[in-house]
């Protein structure tokens, strides 16, 4: 019998739709590199707000590095075991000899700038001998994680980096049950503190999260209480607002300052309280003054690059002052990133004949990236991945990842101590101008921020001559009108060694100054401002070049504030002749007309 032929009917005809695979060819050509991109990214950001922005990988790998060269050391072994044996007998020692006679001297003193231990309760014991064995422990860690043979250097920084920071944590000044200003406060005030301190808690959380400013901002207006220097808005475009600020004295140097601060921060900085503005002080010694004011970006300006930065910032500022005062050169000045860029577009305007610059001003800004400083422990390709997926994500990095990296690298300032006054003992630290400016934050642009930590941290591309702009190397070699540069000597942003480089790069006559003070308080420094002091020394181009070292060694030593140095370098650099104050003839017509009152717009933008 004739078998009989199966016949099968399309899936179509019997409803079930056809689900063979597609191939991994056409997968590739639908979602294209850029989507296989996109998946790691915005699992990466996921994952980052998880763990405050910090690539586990990354510390993964410096403990994997560390750990399995130190054990495989055992000549590094051995010297820890006498260590920890030699400190331990040094701290029995100090126990026994302090139980006899209270006033025995310290076995060991803190790190320069540790504040934590000199209080006078700290001397009494058994708060004193805690401390000691803090320290010594403290000493212990540092000899742990460092000269480890076959360690790389940026992972040895990072574990050492993280042991201080696991140590920070166990501090006696940390615990409330050891820490002797804590218990005193807590039987003087009956427990009282803690709950002022509970108080300052909640209304601190409270505040974070309905996005309101810290307690005591509101008594350091914007336009009211900083900021106040009188000035006009003369310029403004999609990135900036340029002030001109009104003359203060009958007659005025011909050429003009332009000052360019970092859009990491507002620009007030330079123009706090009138007792301490670094603007209202130029203008008082009659210079005539512009200062760049940048637009706090958003998620829409995510494509904002660094040249866009450069053109329609440093550039249009420019092209407004030569409109308003013509035929006269600038003296440019530029602070912390504002400075890296404004020395960028010196040295291209160098390499195209473009003069209008009379002098050049670095304040706290790095030109080579190779010792960026502790900063440097954040950025590393595994760290870039993760900071770049989350600003891929939000189009910016927003101001509280940026200030948590700044308040780990000082956390017992910023942190410990503040925890400590704020909660443990209910005190409420006294609101300052700069501590209100520092609570005024911005953001930074995804690809502008990418470009820069990625073309300046990671390849170091302006001191190798490779930064190009417009199709040409920016080379700082270019730059031959004077410059002055002012590192600081606590700067834990902009380093005075790595500030110092800029010696390796330029030919130019440069006038460096080494003063007290950080990042921002010693920029911040008005003349008889007290305990204020600085070094200074100038290399001319035909001078043979110091290390930092041997500088710090030769130059000479002043007290009081390198504002007043700073002026007196202006005015060397500038024409003899003064003239009235630029009424900016013909401005008007080409579009630099006054718009509003300084400080404008843009700087109240949250």
């Amino acid at each position: 019998m004739r078998e009989k032929t199966r016949t099968t009917r399309p899936a179509q005809q019997s409803g079930i739709k056809d689900v063979r695979p597609i191939p991994p060819v056409l997968i590739d050509k639908m979602i294209g590199d850029e989507g296989f991109k996109a998946i790691d990214r915005t699992w990466s950001a996921f994952r980052a707000r998880s763990n405050g922005g910090i690539s586990p990988a990354a510390l993964g790998l410096a403990l994997f590095d560390w750990s399995i060269h130190l054990a495989s050391a055992p000549g590094k072994q051995m010297e820890l075991a006498i260590k920890a044996n030699q400190k331990a007998a040094r701290l029995l020692s100090y126990a026994m000899t302090a139980s006899i006679d209270p006033e025995t001297p310290a076995c060991v003193e803190p790190l320069p700038g540790d504040r934590r231990f000199i209080g006078e309760e700290w001397k009494r014991q058994p708060f004193k001998l805690w401390a000691q064995a803090f320290l010594l422990h403290q000493q212990w860690w540092h000899n742990s994680t460092h000269s480890v043979p076959g360690v790389t250097p940026h992972h040895e920084d990072m574990v050492s980096f993280g042991a201080r920071q696991f140590l920070d944590m166990l501090s006696p000044a940390n615990n409330p049950f050891t820490n002797p200003e804590v218990l005193d406060k807590t039987i003087k005030t009956g427990g009282m503190n803690f709950v002022h301190g509970l108080q300052n808690w909640a209304e601190d959380v409270s505040r974070i999260a309905t996005g309101q400013m810290p307690v005591g901002t509101e008594n350091y207006i914007v336009g009211k209480d900083v900021a106040v220097t009188p000035g006009k808005v003369v310029y403004r475009n999609d990135l900036i607002e340029l002030i001109q600020y009104a003359p203060a004295t009958d007659a005025v140097v011909a050429e003009p300052v332009l000052i360019v601060p970092a859009w990491i921060m507002k620009y007030y900085i330079l123009d706090l309280s009138p007792q301490n503005s670094l603007i209202r002080y130029l203008v008082g010694k009659g210079h005539t003054v512009f200062c760049i004011s940048w637009r706090n970006p958003t998620a829409e300006d995510r494509e904002l690059s660094m040249d866009d930065y450069r053109r329609q910032g440093i550039m249009a500022a420019l092209d407004a002052i030569n409109a308003i005062i013509p035929d006269q050169k600038i003296h440019a000045t530029g602070y912390c990133l504002g400075g890296t860029l404004l020395a960028i577009a010196a040295a291209s305007m160098a390499c195209r004949r473009d003069e209008r610059l009379a002098s050049l001003t670095l304040l706290g800004a790095q030109t080579d990236f190779t010792e960026p400083g502790e900063l440097a422990l954040f950025i590393d390709h595994s760290q870039m991945h993760f900071l770049e997926s989350m600003m891929w994500n939000r189009g910016y990095l927003s101001a509280d990842q940026m200030a948590g990296a700044f308040q780990l690298l000082r956390s017992n300032d910023l942190i410990w101590s503040r925890l400590i006054r704020e909660y443990l003992m209910g005190e409420r630290t006294e609101m300052i101008d700069l501590m209100a400016w520092n609570a005024d934050s911005t953001r930074m642009p995804y690809r502008m921020h990418t470009e820069y930590l990625q073309r300046l941290y990671l390849d170091n591309e302006l001191a190798a001559g490779r930064f190009m702009v417009d199709g040409r190397p920016a080379a700082l070699q270019n730059i031959h009108i004077p410059i002055f540069v002012v590192g600081t000597e606590r700067d834990h942003v902009a380093p005075w060694r790595s500030v110092y480089k800029i010696h390796y790069l330029s030919d130019a006559d440069i006038t460096f100054v080494l003063a007290s003070g950080g990042h921002n308080a010693g920029i911040v420094s008005e003349p008889g401002r007290p305990r204020r002091h600085y070094r200074i020394a100038v290399k001319r181009a035909a001078d043979f070049c110091r290390s930092a070292d041997e500088w710090a060694e030769y130059a000479e030593a002043k007290q009081g504030s390198w504002w007043e140095e700073w002026v007196d370098w202006l005015t060397a650099n500038s024409t003899t002749e003064r003239v009235s104050p630029p009424a900016a003839p013909g401005a008007a017509e080409k579009g630099y007309k006054p718009i509003e009152d300084a400080p404008g717009t843009y700087v109240l933008q949250r």
